[in-house]
């Protein structure tokens, strides 16, 4: 074909040379890429995504990195306790690099080495602490691997987003031991659940007793109160009727003397009648008398009210 357009053998030569010039020349580096350029093997520069140029023969490509949020599955491994409980322990980590330069010849092997750094301090984190601790306290460990795995890859050129533990199994006599204790505990809170409820029960039916007893109380004292003050009213009309009959007999009235009479042999009477062993009592009772004293009484008060108003 060369030969029919009038091409020699050192124009074609030229032609494949400059095609093989270009190519080495004019680079496409994809979105989510960086690409480190070396120069008779040293580092110079990166390229970012885009159409980048190169001198040929002098420039080349020294590392293809992938600069987008990577998913690190770090596998299971046995884990010992504070408590020297043997666990089994997995986890998943989530970086970015951050500085290909770095990323490509700070460390061999990216990958590899922080799964191993994510192992070892997998190790260190769960090994300082108790099995229940590390049972209940994931987000404690997640936090402090965290911590330690970006701090120590730092210098790499990477960014270390998240780490998380996916799964704490310890084994099958521990998790039995614990499936024992953890029915042991509710047991223990339903026991201590039933007693608080009986307390609480005695206590209420204490308080009502209580309560029924000082109602109780009151109501005998207020009965006392309304006793006491009766007994007093009594006393204040007997000692007045005392009086009225006293200023009778100061008068010369016989009828008050027929009134205390009468007032002795009613209590009499009355005594009597009121005793335990008395059963049937036949005693001389002229009424008329007694009769005749109670309407005494009442001309004594009549000749006393007379009396106070002419004063």
């Amino acid at each position: 074909m060369f030969d029919q357009i009038g091409l020699g053998p050192v124009a074609i030569a030229i032609f494949v040379f400059a095609l093989i010039m270009l190519f080495l020349m004019v680079k496409t580096v994809p979105q989510g890429e960086n690409w480190t350029v070396e120069r008779f093997g040293r580092y110079t520069r990166t390229l970012k995504p885009g159409l980048r140029f190169l001198i040929p023969l002098i420039d080349k490509i020294g590392a293809k990195i992938n600069m987008m949020e990577t998913v690190l599955d770090i596998n299971s491994q046995e884990v010992i306790t504070k408590d020297n409980a043997m666990v089994m322990a997995d986890a998943v980590a989530f970086y970015q690099v951050v500085d290909a330069a770095q990323a490509a010849y700070e460390v061999r092997d990216l990958e590899r080495a922080l799964t191993n750094l994510s192992m070892t301090n997998i190790r260190a984190v769960i090994g300082s602490m108790d099995l229940d601790e590390s049972l209940s306290n994931r987000d404690v460990i997640n936090q402090r691997l965290l911590t330690v795995i970006d701090e120590a890859s730092h210098s790499w050129g990477v960014k270390v987003t998240r780490v998380e533990i996916k799964d704490l199994a310890p084994p099958a006599d521990i998790n039995e031991a614990m499936a024992r204790q953890m029915k042991a505990e509710r047991m223990k809170r339903a026991e201590i659940l039933q007693a608080e409820g009986k307390k609480q029960s005695a206590i209420l039916e204490a308080e009502g007793e209580r309560e029924a007893q000082v109602r109780e109380a009151e109501g005998r004292r207020e009965a006392a109160f309304l006793d006491a003050e009766a007994r007093e009213r009594l006393a204040e009309a007997e000692a007045k009727a005392t009086q009225m009959v006293s200023e009778a007999i100061a008068a010369g009235d016989i009828q008050a003397i027929n009134y205390f009479v009468a007032q002795k042999y009613t209590e009499a009477l009355r005594d009597i009648a009121g005793a335990p062993n008395a059963k049937t009592i036949m005693i001389p009772l002229e009424a008329s008398g007694l009769i005749g004293s109670v309407a005494g009484i009442s001309d004594i008060a009549k000749a006393v009210l007379n009396n106070k108003e002419q004063k």
